[in-house]
């Protein structure tokens, strides 16, 4: 009962945090450059007939772009996947490589959305509206809780095993 009550106290610590940087010059380097300049960057390299470039926090393209507002850069499964590793019963080692591998796969999945997101947008509505709020945000919750509970069974320990 502990971790969980643990868990849930620092994943609203975390996002409370994150949330007030909002206007700041991190979450501008959040969206604008992590989230927005590299989904450009994977468009322009696979795609370069697009035409898409990074403005700020939109992604630009002659017949239409997409814009990442808070909450679309995928920080929020990030900070969920960070609170799970955090109190999970881990030993250390294995904890910090399981919060760098769940960043990065946090980063590759959001870059897939955004990615994904964008040409919904461009060539079907009803679908971009159906990912955005419902199969996206659901994806990118289920693989990070996916890629939480294989990370605790390779490294968790059992409860026969002594207390962190």
């Amino acid at each position: 009962m502990f971790r969980i009550v643990a868990f849930a106290a620092l994943f609203a610590l975390l996002l409370a945090g994150y949330e007030s940087a909002r206007d700041s010059a991190l979450e501008r380097f959040v969206v604008d450059d992590l989230t927005v300049g590299t989904a450009a960057r994977v468009i322009g390299a696979f795609d370069p007939s697009v035409g898409v470039r990074a403005e700020g926090p939109r992604l630009a393209a002659p017949g239409g772009g997409l814009v990442v507002l808070a909450g679309c850069e995928g920080v929020d499964v990030l900070l969920l996947l960070t609170a799970a590793m955090v109190v999970a019963a881990i030993p250390w080692r294995a904890r910090l490589a399981g919060l760098a591998a769940g960043a990065l796969l946090t980063f590759v999945l959001n870059q897939v959305r955004v990615v994904g997101l964008f040409y919904a947008f461009r060539m079907d509505r009803e679908l971009y509206s159906m990912l955005h709020g419902v199969v996206a945000p659901l994806a990118m919750a289920v693989l990070a809780g996916a890629f939480f509970v294989l990370w605790h069974a390779r490294f968790g320990r059992s409860r026969n095993t002594a207390a962190t």
